[in-house]
């Protein structure tokens, strides 16, 4: 039965991975024409990657629930850290969180033509993850931000879960929390691993659950006790996912 629905869903997984890209190119371009002749930036260009996110989603037969975002205070910064299960996610996460977020990407993806300008346009933040002081530059940045205002999503475990399971966090993640100093909300995700699993390129249709937990304090935390921070966010993941 698994191979048969395997084959029903092959057209349908290989025009999402062609419509991606299009998809992709064609919001950029649609940020460059919006901040070029209107001044758009930052939070008014946020409905284009959310059409993405919700587009792609919607062409490969997923269905996104959302549960505790009513928690959640709008009109402050938090850092949300979310359970990695797959490159499908950040989709997710993009087109249904319904949260004004932005993402922490890598300072080369910035050089890209077109693309990378839309993103640093839309109040993207990049991060140098080399070693050495422009990497803690770029951190320092990037703390600065959040704590002026920004919500970001960051991925704790560092890489994709191979089997779907959650993996330990890293105790470097947490840098960033301790100094901007935010609450860290734990955000649990259940479903994308069946959906589009790490190493397959094709997505399945399917049902996916965003579970948002309570908010921790950062402020009493200082970055010696990142591994703590690092053990109780963790748990608090773990839990969500058990619920």
């Amino acid at each position: 039965m698994k191979q048969i629905s395997d084959l029903l869903n092959l057209p349908r997984g290989l025009l999402v991975l062609v419509l991606v890209p299009l998809l992709t190119g064609l919001v950029s371009f649609s940020a460059l024409l919006l901040a070029l002749f209107l001044g758009y930036r930052d939070g008014r260009l946020q409905f284009l990657p959310r059409w993405w996110g919700r587009r792609i989603c919607r062409a490969s037969g997923v269905m996104v629930t959302i549960k505790g975002l009513e928690g959640l205070d709008r009109g402050k910064p938090y850092i949300f850290a979310a359970n990695h299960q797959s490159q499908f996610d950040i989709f997710v996460l993009q087109g249904h969180l319904g949260f004004d977020f932005r993402w922490l990407a890598k300072k080369e993806l910035f050089a890209i033509p077109l693309f990378g300008w839309a993103m640093r346009r839309a109040g993207y933040i990049p991060v140098d993850r080399s070693h050495g002081r422009r990497a803690l530059e770029s951190l320092n940045e990037a703390a600065r931000q959040i704590a002026a205002g920004t919500s970001v999503i960051i991925f704790p475990e560092g890489t994709r879960s191979s089997d779907g399971k959650l993996q330990p966090f890293k105790a470097g993640a947490m840098v960033l929390a301790i100094k901007a100093g935010v609450e860290v909300v734990p955000v649990a995700i259940t479903g994308t691993h069946e959906i589009l699993p790490k190493g397959k390129l094709l997505a399945r249709p399917g049902r996916v659950t965003i579970t948002i937990g309570q908010p921790i304090a950062t402020g009493d935390y200082n970055l010696k006790q990142k591994q703590n921070l690092a053990e109780l966010l963790e748990e608090k993941v773990r839990n969500l996912l058990a619920a």
